[in-house]
């Protein structure tokens, strides 16, 4: 038997480990309009654009970053200041200036798990994905899903009328059934902290359906009689999955099953009756819950606001902050200062604010923001 001398054991600890911080180097390109003339500002964007879009290539992301942030100078700025060495370095392949836009190609060096965490925060509490799969009926010995199904739009359909960003899971083929049904089983979050990188969410819903025939259609019920439908219960096991932007931890919301039966002249229609009554059962449960943790993350953000002289544009002011989809309450403290209760990163309550047209972003933390109010 070889014996390792001991300070070699020692050197092998202190080693860096492979994957676990090896930069990755990705080519992309990113553009920004020119505003003005002013072609440095234009370049400083679009390099910023095409840093985020290193980081998304880098984690998979499926929804870009684009579509729910604006201001790509403030994406690079709390790249810098929240998650310091995302992009540990970059440099300019090529520069393009057009007529109205600037279009620069870099090659970044990524670290993938710091990536992780840039995207992370910037996920949107009331992001919801959802991932349902139901066992087809007539597929019962092939364990054939499909993934869009009566329970799982249902559901997306009544939190979209409720104000959430929801992502169907099934269309973007990011998991499959067997995957959610592992993950369900064995309890592990990786699979659901990988889903929320992929969509920029803090919010989960994943699940299995499954249903069984309780009564065939012609069946002997007795007294000479026969079942003239088919009697089907379907089943739901499922659990709500979030990552507290406060802690940063992932926690179970709720976890349950629940079930509900339908009858018709077909298994297949049976089965769909039953996932509609099933679907009315456990929208409002889940959407109470999902409520509950969003007024859990409201957190105090303090505004100030330069340029303020009058009452009048003061209480204008306060009220634009009153109509900011999601923020919850507004306290005026004195002239250009309020307070404002909100669940969300304040770089989106910045973005709001910026595409009213009033007000110039002078400086933003995760608890403050500092505006410049345009007369």
């Amino acid at each position: 038997m070889h014996r390792i001398p001991l300070f070699a054991l020692i050197l092998l600890l202190f080693l860096p480990q492979p994957g676990l911080s090896a930069e990755k180097c990705v080519k992309t390109e990113g553009e920004a309009a020119i505003v003005g003339g002013d072609i440095p500002s234009a370049k400083t964007e679009a390099v910023a654009r095409a840093k985020w879009a290193a980081i998304e290539q880098t984690v998979g992301t499926e929804v870009k970053a684009g579509s729910i942030v604006q201001d790509f100078t403030l994406v690079d700025e709390i790249i810098k200041t929240q998650v310091g060495g995302v992009v540990k370095s970059y440099n300019i392949l090529s520069q393009d200036n057009r007529s109205d836009t600037v279009l620069v190609r870099i090659n970044a060096c990524i670290e993938p798990q710091k990536a992780q965490e840039a995207v992370s925060a910037l996920s949107l509490n009331n992001a919801v994905a959802v991932f349902i799969p139901a066992r087809k009926p007539a597929a019962r010995e092939t364990d054939a899903y499909e993934e869009t199904n009566i329970l799982s739009e249902t559901l997306i359909g009544k939190l979209t009328d409720q104000g959430y960003r929801v992502v169907d899971v099934a269309p973007t083929q990011a998991a499959d059934a067997a995957e959610i049904e592992k993950a369900m089983k064995s309890g592990s979050t990786l699979t659901v902290r990988s889903l929320m990188y992929k969509f920029l969410s803090n919010v989960i819903i994943i699940g299995k359906v499954d249903y069984a025939v309780s009564t065939k259609k012609g069946e002997d019920i007795g007294y000479g009689l026969s079942m003239p439908f088919n009697n089907v219960t379907v089943r739901i096991t499922y659990r709500i999955v979030a990552r507290n932007s406060k802690t940063g931890n992932t926690e179970i919301l709720t976890a349950g099953s629940d079930q509900a039966r339908g009858t018709a002249g077909s298994v297949e229609d049976a089965a769909a009756k039953g996932m509609e009554s099933l679907a009315a059962k456990l929208s409002p449960v889940i959407l109470d819950k999902i409520a509950s943790f969003i007024r859990g993350n409201v957190k105090k953000v303090a505004i100030r606001i330069n340029g303020v002289s009058d009452i009048d544009t003061n209480q204008d002011i306060k009220g634009m902050l009153q109509q900011i989809v999601w923020v919850t309450e507004v306290e005026e403290k004195r002239m250009g200062e309020f307070v404002v209760g909100y669940p969300e990163n304040s770089l989106y309550l910045a973005n709001s604010l910026r595409q009213k047209g009033r007000f110039k972003v002078v400086d933003f933390t995760p608890y403050a923001l500092t505006l410049e109010w345009k007369p």
